[in-house]
């Protein structure tokens, strides 16, 4: 359902330890998201992903990243999302503190408020319930469409995970229609 996303991207460093993590799957053989190559995929942590973003939701997002300075994350450990047959997601864990919660809450609340602003008529846009305050585990994710069989390989593959403090450097918006991002802050 998704047609768009808000996402944190992560200081170069942080980038590099999880794209290095991307590399040991695949250096392992398995799924990883090294093997996507697109210029767009790069690690981050999803706010919000929704039917349909864009002009006035970018415009409320942009006046409240302005408001104060992108969060600090601290990486945990590895978390799997997902049920077979489907395919497991691996992922690192974002713990979470206020900071985030809070920025959180107030992009959902940007983004309802200015779809509302622009078209009183219009549907509400559709929120991916999952990423909705309260129902939401931030995460940056590893790996994709693992089976039950692959998943202790690419623990083991992962090896040793420890905490990692990541500063978000960015905000974006994805839009996989076209498959580009917007730099919002």
């Amino acid at each position: 359902m998704s047609a768009g996303s808000l996402e944190l991207t992560l200081d170069a460093a942080s980038d590099a330890a999880i794209r290095a993590s991307w590399r040991a799957l695949a250096d392992a053989g398995l799924p990883s998201l090294a093997d996507h190559a697109g210029e767009t995929n790069r690690p981050h942590v999803t706010l919000l992903a929704a039917s349909d973003l864009g002009g006035s939701a970018d415009d409320a997002v942009r006046a409240l990243a302005a408001t104060a300075p992108l969060p600090t994350l601290r990486l945990g450990g590895l978390v799997v999302f997902g049920v077979p047959p489907r395919g497991l997601v691996l992922a690192r864990q974002v713990v979470v503190d206020q900071v985030l919660l809070d920025l959180h809450v107030r992009i959902h609340a940007a983004v309802d408020q200015a779809t509302a602003d622009a078209d009183a008529d219009a549907a509400p846009v559709e929120v991916v319930p999952h990423t909705r305050p309260g129902s939401w585990t931030p995460h940056v994710t590893v790996a994709l469409r693992l089976t039950t069989e692959q998943l202790g390989a690419a623990v083991e593959a992962l090896g040793r995970i420890d905490p990692l403090d990541a500063q978000a450097a960015g905000l974006r918006r994805w839009d996989p229609r076209d498959r580009t991002t917007t730099e919002i802050a």
